[in-house]
């Protein structure tokens, strides 16, 4: 009994991608560095703190996730790039699915009552934005930017774990987030622009054709970085985190030629292999910047 769970249990992580949370849980270290650059915030509980919302961040990912696949199930079965995921492969029941996302669910509440009760009060909120996200693409085509918003609230949710109330100016990393993330989800997008058609769904390559929507995506790319340059300012940050702009720029612009509105082969790579060097390098190049700027170099 013990191996048919663990089995399943490796399905399901393998369904929602959980080597994936790489994309979106350095923005919220980050937000949480920039939280504690003040002294006065630096405490012998910070390294629990940053364990909890690790642990949220992740645990509301795999929520998410999970609650994404049950839903678009039956919408899975019926295109032929998605047929074989889990549960409509027959992998996984839609039962264990369920129970996935009731434990993910508790594991989040439980980080979230750990970090200080401004988060606990506010966990409902933020299970609600991220899933919604799963029922937008049935009524709107701007449902990439509500994914954007899913993944762009962690920062603020670190800052807020870290400081117990939230300031402004870390909006402009959750904007940051909420466009790059709508970007490369639009880029993502374009292979089921056929099906989208056919299945009365909602996306913004419906909506404008395929190079439109990747002109779209690089608008939203470009004010990306923008939001990047002003939160720059808003923390008085210095050259290190200007040349991770820099970096993240030269990444999104690499991504943008892998893909061609006749030619859109190398999705895949565009979308998995470069925005993880996205996150990755952006957080090394920050957080950096942040540890020389509190020495004082």
């Amino acid at each position: 009994m013990a191996q048919g769970f663990f089995q399943k249990l490796r399905l399901t992580l393998e369904m929602i991608k959980f080597e994936h949370s790489v994309f979106a849980l350095p923005f919220a270290l980050t937000g949480a560095l920039l939280a504690i650059r003040d002294e006065g915030f630096v405490t012998p509980q910070l390294g629990w703190k940053i364990f909890w919302i690790i642990v949220a961040m992740v645990s509301a990912r795999s929520a998410a996730m999970a609650f994404n696949r049950l839903l678009d199930a039956d919408i899975d079965r019926e295109n032929p790039r998605t047929s074989m995921r889990h549960i409509p492969a027959g992998q996984l029941s839609k039962s264990f699915g369920w129970a996935f996302v009731a434990a993910s669910v508790l594991v989040f509440c439980a980080a979230s009552w750990a970090l200080n009760p401004l988060c606990l009060q506010l966990a409902p909120l933020a299970l609600t934005i991220v899933f919604v996200y799963s029922f937008t693409k049935r009524f709107t085509s701007f449902s990439h930017i509500v994914l954007g918003f899913s993944l762009g609230i962690a920062p603020a949710a670190a800052w807020i774990a870290i400081r117990g109330s939230l300031d402004t100016r870390i909006l402009w990393l959750t904007a940051a987030v909420t466009f790059w993330t709508a970007g490369f989800d639009i880029i993502y997008s374009c292979q089921d622009y056929e099906f989208d058609r056919g299945a009365s769904l909602f996306s913004i390559p419906k909506r404008v054709g395929i190079a439109g929507a990747l002109w779209v995506s690089r608008i939203f790319h470009i004010a990306m970085l923008i939001c990047l340059i002003c939160l720059v300012d808003a923390f008085a940050l210095g050259w290190v985190s200007l040349v991770g702009v820099a970096a993240v720029g030269s990444l999104l612009l690499w991504e943008h030629t892998l893909v061609k509105a006749d030619d859109l082969s190398r999705v895949n790579a565009a979308f998995f292999t470069v925005n993880g060097y996205v996150s990755v390098l952006f957080f090394l190049f920050w957080s950096a910047d942040i540890f020389l700027l509190r020495r004082g170099l």
